[in-house]
């Protein structure tokens, strides 16, 4: 198959699915964007994103390690807040941030560019619209992707780091030492611990955030007749990404409970994902898979919210460079 001229002056972010450009708009169908610009929006907002919302992903770490159901450490979050507080200061709650601010860059970065890849595919087979159905599965696929390039290694350090730093006699002394460590002591194997259960959660998470975002931008702009090219108000985009959040939150925290479980320090406890998930139900029941519920929606509600509105708003800026590269 030959490939077609691409079209003229079309900058350094050149579309190869330009081709369908004017078909996707004929069609009332949103204009594709190349994957390179979804990566250089997806991590610069997943950077910005990652400075504001770590301590509620510190909290609900700390609950889900919590494993003494009996006489458990925390009695919530609540709980949890204070004694970090009582503990360590303001500070606390930002231990282990340093691994997500290495991870959330390139996480986000994969997420987007991603997602704008199989849509952009999703597009060429199907008259340059995207179905409900396509926005799940261009969704799923981006989610994977995220979870073996950069979701994995990033949450089993983070989780290590977290459960590292609140046990009596902290070994790790900073990212780069505690890497060297779990390497040595368990092989590189050590930083993808828990990769089935990761892909599990980020491929449904991202199916249900951007089926439920695509589905609300469509039916939004069709209500209130806004062209498909223009960026929406921020705080309209921030509702339906902290609703899109609360949905995948409700859809898969049980998931998220066995990932970090997989992850943490004990990890050797489990023989596998599924051996995971008989020990909690056995041990310490149905109740114990939704642990962290409450912080994980706090921050995934404002997570979600936040990265869609500076991905937007990086994405508009990126547009408005090349528009002006291009004259």
């Amino acid at each position: 198959m030959t490939s077609k001229p691409l079209p003229h002056g079309s900058g350094p972010f050149q579309d190869p699915f330009g081709r369908q450009r004017s078909l996707a708009v004929a069609a009332g169908a949103t204009p594709p964007t190349h994957p390179l610009k979804g990566i250089l929006a997806g991590g610069i907002a997943g950077g910005l994103e990652v400075c504001i919302t770590f301590p509620t992903e510190y909290v609900k770490t700390q609950i889900q390690l919590d494993e003494r159901s009996a006489k458990p450490k925390y009695k919530g979050p609540v709980d949890c807040i204070k004694y970090t507080w009582r503990n360590y200061g303001y500070f606390g709650f930002y231990r282990g941030l340093s691994v997500l601010i290495y991870g959330s860059v390139p996480k986000a970065a994969v997420r987007f560019g991603a997602n704008e890849f199989f849509k952009n595919q999703w597009r060429q087979r199907n008259n340059g619209k995207i179905s409900k159905l396509g926005s799940m599965f261009c969704g799923l696929g981006a989610g994977i992707s995220e979870a073996i390039l950069a979701v994995t290694p990033m949450e089993t350090i983070k989780v290590k780091f977290i459960h590292d730093q609140t046990s009596t006699n902290p070994k790790f002394k900073g990212f780069f030492h505690g890497c060297r460590m779990i390497v040595r002591n368990e092989g590189f194997g050590g930083i993808y611990q828990g990769a089935t259960a990761t892909i599990i959660k980020q491929g449904s998470n991202q199916a249900i955030r951007f089926l439920v975002m695509d589905s609300m931008r469509s039916w939004y702009r069709i209500k209130y007749s806004i062209d498909e090219k223009k960026a929406l108000n921020p705080f309209v985009t921030a509702a339906m990404g902290g609703f899109a959040g609360a949905c995948s939150v409700f859809g898969n925290t049980p998931i998220d409970v066995v990932k970090t479980r997989m992850q943490g320090l004990d990890a050797h406890k489990y023989k596998s994902t599924w051996d995971c998930i008989v020990k909690i139900a056995k041990h310490e029941g149905g109740k114990a898979f939704y642990k962290g519920t409450v912080p994980r929606l706090t921050r995934v509600c404002l997570d979600v919210a936040l990265v869609f509105v500076l991905y937007d708003q990086v994405l508009t800026l990126i547009n408005k460079v090349e528009g002006m590269i291009k004259k």
